[in-house]
């Protein structure tokens, strides 16, 4: 009986074992940003692209974020000021790392990105909405993006399919970009929160 009693137990130890396994091993939501200056975030919103010099950034905009105290929030005057037509921002790992020096995650097990978004008037279009795609030496290992997305003045989530991506090294941990021709004169201003891999 003894022995039986000992064997029980070491099958409930077994058992137990396995399960916190598991639960350690499930994937947990990776924050790109979640709140200003959270020690969560693990990208940089140092990348800025084209017509760089019609953007402006306000990361700390406290008036109604979708979560937390804080979003980001965006404009973009789309006059054409560096002649490319466009503009847009990566957000990287280290700052300001185009694929030269080595940095990003292996985010392996995500299937999808969320983030939240909403524009200041509605109507807003962004152009493109992803993850990946940096090149160089050390390069990402896939690139996805979705869009257009055109915005309400209501937070809305918006979620890329990333489940047959390869995630092994991504350095570029989300972007997007807006075209001048798609955006009404004097430009656009939008918001950004809780952006995440899951």
């Amino acid at each position: 009986m003894r022995k039986l009693m000992l064997a029980l137990a070491v099958m409930l130890l077994v058992i137990s074992a396995a399960n916190v396994l598991q639960a350690a091993d499930a994937p947990k939501p990776f924050p790109v940003y979640s709140d200003t200056k959270s020690p969560d975030n693990h990208y940089s919103p140092s990348g800025w692209m084209g017509d760089y010099g019609d953007l402006k950034v306000n990361d700390q905009y406290g008036v109604n974020p979708h979560s937390g105290t804080t979003c980001i929030q965006w404009k973009y005057s789309a006059k054409g000021a560096n002649g490319a037509g466009w503009a847009g921002v990566y957000w990287q790992n280290p700052a300001n790392n185009w694929g030269a020096k080595k940095g990003g995650f292996d985010l392996t097990g995500a299937t999808k990105l969320v983030f939240w978004a909403r524009g200041e008037k509605g109507g807003e279009i962004i152009a493109e909405v992803g993850v990946g795609g940096i090149t160089g030496k050390y390069a990402d290992t896939d690139k996805v993006s979705t869009g257009p997305i055109k915005l309400t003045t209501e937070w809305k989530q918006y979620e890329i399919d990333i489940s047959k991506a390869d995630l092994s090294y991504i350095s570029g941990g989300f972007f997007w970009t807006a075209k001048a021709e798609d955006e009404p004169a004097g430009g656009i201003t939008f918001y950004l929160d809780d952006i995440r891999f899951e």
